[in-house]
């Protein structure tokens, strides 16, 4: 019964955001609460669950969520990313610019949300689409989906590979060194294989693409986003050079890492420790990318991004916080001990199997749901209770969570209309440039995976 009561709560998670537009944080604390009563837990031992798991996640990575929108928010109002792709367009050239641009996006801006990621480089990308040929739009098209999305799932500190951390006990230190491994793998093979669909005749430019939206060359906000993608406000009309623009996200990640390096390397002291912490390492990038801001735009434009940055924040911690409360119920019930059944179903292959059983359950959630980050989620909520049990390590659960969080973006995520109006792409053109290839994404992580999973 316990299976039964599990899948109509998930399914009423699914039926409530889908058909009745119901938002998804009450969605997930609605099923929440079904499957702990449904489970007889009781009245009392329902709300301590849903309680403690939301301040369990939340402890584990609020202050990181925060710290990183922040940066984000901060880096845009600095147009720290568009000028990187010219960068890379003037020093690379257009033959190589689709693969540079989607592994730049993955490694360094998943603290960008992605939303503001789309409108940034949205009209970049269709600027440098006709030095690619008459297919160019869609080449680029979907190097942008690559970068942006790819990154989102695997690569530290984006929102959804921090909250698949938090909520399955990866370390960040290890989530950031095997997530940019990955990510940057995934994003270039992706590339690599859908440039050569395209080339084969797949995407055509009379069908796929309509004329360029007054949106798409001026990359200003519709008001049909998240309401995080306004321009940055004025400030003192100078920005830093690029280096030291980057650096906000350059030194974190070098903290952290460092920080993991010197525990495997057995020379770690405490106050290496204490530097390396993954939340003390983005404060440091918060503190940096803050007075570097006030230094160059000035403090209006500073202020204007903060607010922004705050206002995303409260939505996703949300999110998360009732999904780290779903992985509390689900602990609170007898599930862990069926799922733990079926990932084991095979012996021969136990890694395999888990890795593929949790990418299918994100896949399927995804599909269903049409968000990313409530589909990794619910995911690692649902396998979070039973990895003691399993003859795989949590990271790699995660990247898997990851890779099927991904799969095949489409017609019910309010990122795939924003991704038609701002690339000029038809219906059709988006299905290629965005489902096809976050589906195709989705797949050619998925036996990376498989190796590492083999191997560490």
């Amino acid at each position: 019964m316990i299976v039964v009561h599990t899948t109509i709560a998930i399914i009423a998670v699914v039926l409530l955001i889908m058909a009745l537009k119901v938002d998804p944080i009450i969605s997930l604390i609605t099923g929440s609460l079904y499957l702990d009563l449904a489970s007889g837990l009781g009245f009392e031992a329902t709300l301590g669950a849903i309680v403690d798991g939301f301040g369990s996640i939340m402890a584990e990575v609020g202050l990181l969520i925060g710290f990183g929108v922040l940066i984000g928010s901060l880096l845009f109002a600095m147009r720290a990313l568009q000028r990187l792709v010219g960068l890379l367009l003037d020093g690379l050239g257009a033959r190589r610019l689709p693969y540079a641009m989607a592994a730049v996006m993955t490694a360094l801006f998943p603290s960008i949300y992605v939303d503001v990621q789309l409108v940034l480089a949205a009209p970049l990308a269709r600027q440098a689409a006709p030095r690619l040929g008459p297919r160019g739009l869609g080449i680029m098209a979907g190097a942008l989906t690559t970068g942006i999305l790819v990154g989102y799932v695997f690569v530290v500190p984006g929102l959804g590979t921090i909250s698949i951390a938090g909520l399955l006990g990866v370390p960040l230190a290890q989530m950031l060194g095997y997530g940019l491994l990955i990510g940057v793998a995934t994003a270039v093979l992706t590339v690599f294989l859908y440039r050569r669909i395209v080339a084969a005749g797949f995407w055509n430019p009379e069908r796929d693409e309509v004329d360029p939206p007054e949106l798409a060359r001026t990359g200003q906000d519709t008001g049909t986003g998240t309401g995080t993608e306004a321009a940055p406000a004025p400030g003192s009309g100078r920005i830093p050079s690029l280096p030291v623009s980057l650096l906000p996200v350059l030194v974190p990640l070098l903290l952290i890492a460092f920080g993991a390096v010197a525990e495997a390397a057995g020379f770690s002291t405490p106050f290496i420790a204490f530097l390396g912490d993954p939340a003390l390492a983005l404060f440091v990038g918060l503190v940096g990318a803050y007075a570097l801001a006030k230094a160059t735009i000035g403090g209006a434009a500073t202020d204007s991004a903060m607010g922004r940055g705050l206002a995303t924040t409260g939505q996703i911690l949300l999110i998360t916080g009732v999904g780290g409360s779903l992985g509390a119920v689900i602990g609170e019930t007898d599930l862990d001990g069926v799922l733990a059944g079926l990932f084991s179903a095979d012996a021969a292959s136990p890694v395999v199997v888990s890795i593929l059983v949790a990418w299918l359950i994100a896949a399927v959630l995804h599909l269903a749901i049409g968000s990313i980050s409530v589909a990794a989620i619910t995911a690692a909520g649902i396998i979070g209770p039973i990895l003691a049990q399993l003859d795989v390590q949590p990271l790699i659960i995660g990247l898997a969570i990851g890779a099927g969080s991904l799969f095949a973006l489409h017609v019910n995520s309010n990122f795939f209309w924003m991704f038609q109006a701002l690339l000029g792409v038809t219906t059709r053109g988006a299905l290629k440039a965005l489902t096809f290839v976050t589906a195709l994404a989705s797949v050619v992580a998925l036996p990376l995976i498989v190796v590492l999973g083999l191997v560490v």
